[in-house]
């Protein structure tokens, strides 16, 4: 790996795996997450933010080279390391640290990675080269020259039913389609303006095809930060009808959003990013839900979440700020940890929160532990089980607020297969305690 004067990962997340929730990485700062399935896996291709020591930046941002990860459950995450670096690009800038958001296809039996860069000739903001590779995790030969007739940001291919590919990208008021020659390195015809799309700031295509509808997705800034928005077609080149937002811009200083729709084992998902680790929108961090389609084929209003998706498995500790409900608390960063990490905090009596998709099928539980801390008098917690009450465990005055201390209860009822868990919470009229995370024994 090249070397920069930054910090890459968490010290105590530098593993090559990592458990799902919202952000699915939490070990480094990726964005702009394409997503694609191969052979039964789902690979996600984002671009990378590091903390840029050495001044360069575009638009405040500092992105000099691409990971890839994958996942076979949407649960455990694999880093495969990095594939490309900006100094491997022989058309681009070695120190431009603009690798913008990329995307991979496979068509035959190679992998095409198409990413934007900073050319060394100055001829444009961007331009758009392609590499390739017999496996989705590389490794990657980068062409030697950038694909000619185009310039841009934010490549997007998709292959058709027929066989043939066709390119989207561009940022600004257009966004272009162009369709790519048999060797997937070069264009066939002239570029074209995507019609009938709002107006104000564009970028990030990402088209796809489901049941014979082509879903033209992209962000959109009609004002602030970037919605989700799409519009439909019968055609890959257009014309498509505005449809409307499926994720709402953020309303708390992030100003991009960048997405991919894919379809994994029988289930669509929405990939996307946000601050959550660094809040700074130049640090940002890839995220997941489930997406839904209504009976008219239209895309279902997403509402981002911090559970994400897949199954928990009942041997790791239960990340309980990642929520999937909550009612009269707040969640904030662990700030004396090293590790990426958050609480709950604010903790009322009356407070609930709760957390989906348990997988208890591995072993029997025979009791619960809680990670909390306290600097009043404490509370009760107590746990349902699809709203079953199964123990009700007392919390004490710990010494203060960041003097953690881990308080367990017996469980003697059996708990089986995929369950949801609540935990509601009891006490006095002061703030009860804080609480980190849950574990089963």
């Amino acid at each position: 790996m090249k070397r920069y004067k930054t910090l890459l990962v968490f010290a105590l997340l530098a593993g090559s795996l990592a458990n799902a929730q919202n952000p699915i990485v939490t070990h480094m700062y990726t964005a702009d997450p394409t997503a694609r399935v191969f052979d039964g896996k789902l690979y996600v291709y984002p671009s990378t933010d590091i903390r840029c020591e050495e001044g360069f930046a575009d638009n405040g941002f500092c992105m000099p080279y691409y990971h890839v990860f994958s996942t076979e459950n949407m649960t455990t995450w694999k880093d495969h390391g990095l594939i490309i670096d900006q100094t491997d690009v022989p058309w681009g800038n070695p120190k431009g640290f603009g690798m913008w958001a990329p995307d991979c296809v496979k068509k035959g039996d190679t992998y095409y990675y198409y990413f934007p860069a900073p050319p060394a000739d100055k001829s444009s903001f961007r331009r758009i080269g392609v590499a390739t590779s017999k496996s989705p995790t590389g490794p990657f030969s980068v062409e030697k020259n950038y694909i000619k007739g185009i310039e841009g940001i934010d490549p997007n291919v998709l292959v058709d039913d027929d066989g043939k590919a066709y390119m989207y990208y561009g940022g600004g008021e257009n966004l272009f389609v162009v369709e790519l020659a048999q060797d997937m390195k070069s264009i066939k015809g002239k570029p074209q303006k995507i019609e009938t799309l709002p107006g104000k700031y564009k970028e990030g295509s990402f088209v796809f095809k489901k049941d014979g509808t082509y879903y033209f997705t992209f962000p959109h800034a009609p004002g602030g930060s970037e919605e989700i928005a799409y519009a439909t077609g019968t055609n890959p080149k257009g014309p498509f009808t505005y449809q409307g937002v499926i994720l709402d811009r953020w309303k708390d200083g992030a100003w991009t959003n960048h997405h991919s729709i894919v379809a994994f084992k029988k289930q669509w998902y929405i990939f996307y990013h946000h601050h959550d680790i660094s809040n700074d929108q130049h640090l940002r961090s890839m995220r997941v839900d489930s997406l839904f389609f209504n009976k008219k084929g239209l895309i279902q209003h997403k509402t981002a979440t911090l559970r994400g998706v897949g199954l928990h498995p009942i041997d790791q500790p239960i990340q309980i700020d990642r929520y999937t409900t909550s009612k009269n608390l707040k969640i904030s960063r662990i700030k004396e940890s090293n590790e990426v990490n958050w609480q709950l905090d604010y903790i009322k009596s009356g407070s609930e929160v709760s957390y989906n998709a348990v997988d208890f099928s591995s072993k029997k539980v025979k009791n619960v532990t809680y990670k909390v801390s306290s600097g009043t008098q404490g509370g009760l917690i107590k746990l349902y089980i699809n709203n079953q009450l199964i123990t009700t465990t007392q919390v004490h005055n710990t010494g203060g607020w960041n003097n953690w201390q881990e308080v367990s209860s017996p469980i003697s009822k059996k708990i089986k297969g995929v369950q949801n868990i609540k935990l509601v919470f009891e006490g006095g009229t002061n703030y009860l305690l804080n609480i980190d995370w849950v574990k089963f024994n």
